[in-house]
């Protein structure tokens, strides 16, 4: 007999699991510098285990919900919203989990609170106890962030006056508004693009990673994917110079959001504007709003020159192993050519992506959020940089429009390898920790599988 399934033990597993990392974080997670706990201390491996174990009970919840989903009697999205809401409950309380970033974006907003330039310098121009909760990688780079996002860290840093826990309380509200964002847009660019808005909303809001990255982790590409989402929704409601100016404001947040604007030109061309004077509406659209912004801010035009941020060679992206390699091989050699090695491999893959994207859009220009999707996934998998979060950028909207059951399988799979790639502290995992990791996964999955047996054996002897 199969695992019995309905709405109700996906909305009850999942909150265990939420609930269980959330108590294995206050030990294991991304803590600030004066509660951080030894790797190998007791509670510290207790806390990883348990994470692990939250997580594997979490993607179990998640896949049983989408046999909910796709089922004979599919729950309204309403439902779907409740269960997001219950499982994003506990996490509320816990700790920054998975990555520090959380820490660079309060610094940050404390730099602009004192008139620091932040694209001229990193958090450690800052001083003080906020710059030292900075991952070290961090703490001398300049924000690659744009002045809308700035501004909202900024303001946030006022209101907070520098506490840390309501700066980080303060933060994941900010990320939760972009999830909310999210899951409003999701149904209705589901409809526009044919696809199930139930089904969209399991895949791009419910995502595990939603819940670890965007909600735990309080990453600022919640709110960027928040007001994509809802440009796109203006846009493609006959509404393209609303969907620009919120596209526009996204791109001010995170920089790949500004891809966005092409599908706003599709929207303004079926519309009934001609291609050219489409494109110079959405152009001088997003110029205008781009002034605006970055004046109201205050935080000047350095975001221009830190879009080179992420072209680093310590980042981990398939360009830049590659690179890395190349350069190690060349050094063996003799070659004087090894440190132009992972300067070539970014030039490369920035030319791969380009590639790409313009191939998706001839191809799929009728399927804007389709294509838009398809085009971030490229720049996140092929750019100078990637992180499990930045996997969200495409498959927010290829939930809202993927063609086919089969498509939403595949980016389902992948979603549940990138909700286990990192560890709750955000820092590289060593052998320990790995072996620590992998056995609360398996602990859960024992408990899983006892829990199936257990409600397997009553029919079995029903039916003798």
């Amino acid at each position: 007999m199969a695992f019995p399934v309905d709405l109700r033990r996906c909305q009850a597993l999942g909150l265990a699991g939420t609930a269980v990392l959330t108590l294995g974080g206050e030990t294991a997670g991304a803590l600030p510098v004066q509660n951080l706990i030894a790797p190998s201390s007791a509670r510290a491996a207790a806390g990883l285990v348990g994470v692990y174990f939250g997580v594997v009970l979490l993607i179990a919840a998640w896949a049983l919900l989408g046999r909910v989903v796709h089922g004979a009697d599919p729950p309204t999205p309403r439902a779907l919203l409740l269960v997001l809401a219950t499982w994003a409950a506990p996490l509320l309380l816990a700790p920054p989990l998975f990555s520090r970033d959380v820490y660079s974006y309060l610094a940050q907003g404390a730099m602009v609170d004192a008139h620091i330039d932040v694209y001229a310098h990193g958090p450690d121009q800052l001083g003080g106890p906020l710059a030292a909760e900075v991952a070290p990688l961090w703490r001398h780079t300049a924000a690659p962030y744009g002045p809308v996002f700035l501004a909202v860290a900024s303001v946030l840093s006022g209101l907070t006056r520098g506490a840390l826990p309501a700066g980080l309380l303060g933060m994941r509200l900010v990320a939760l508004v972009g999830v909310a964002l999210m899951a409003a847009a999701l149904p209705r660019l589901a409809r526009h693009s044919g696809a199930d808005p139930a089904a969209a909303l399991w895949l791009g809001a419910l995502n595990p990673l939603v819940l670890l990255h965007l909600v735990a982790g309080a990453h600022n590409d919640a709110i960027m994917l928040g007001l994509l989402g809802i440009g796109l929704v203006a846009a493609l409601g006959r509404r393209p110079f609303v969907g620009a100016v919120l596209i526009t404001l996204a791109a001010l947040v995170k920089a790949p959001a500004a891809l966005g604007l092409a599908a706003v030109v599709v929207a303004s061309v079926r519309a009934g504007r001609t291609p050219v004077r489409a494109l110079l509406t959405t152009a001088l659209t997003a110029a205008v709003t781009t002034a605006l912004a970055t004046a109201a801010t205050g935080t000047g035009y350095g975001w221009i020159r830190s879009l080179s941020t992420p072209v680093s060679p310590h980042n981990w992206a398939l360009s830049s192993l590659l690179g890395r390699a190349t350069g190690a091989l060349l050094t063996r050699l003799g070659s004087g050519l090894a440190p132009l090695a992972v300067p070539a491999w970014h030039a490369l893959g920035l030319a791969l992506t380009a590639a790409l994207v313009i191939a998706i859009w001839l191809r799929l220009r009728p399927a804007p959020v389709y294509a838009l999707g398809l085009s971030l996934a490229a720049v996140a998998a092929f750019g100078p940089a990637i992180r499990p979060w930045y996997a969200l950028w495409g498959l927010f909207l290829i939930a809202a429009a993927a063609p086919s059951t089969s498509v939403r399988v595949r980016v389902a799979a992948v979603t549940g390898v990138l909700a286990l790639a990192v560890l709750p502290s955000g820092g590289p995992a060593d052998t320990g920790q790995l072996v620590l990791a992998v056995s609360g996964g398996a602990l859960a999955l024992v408990v899983l599988w006892q829990v199936h047996l257990a409600n397997s054996v009553p029919a079995l002897g029903t039916t003798a």
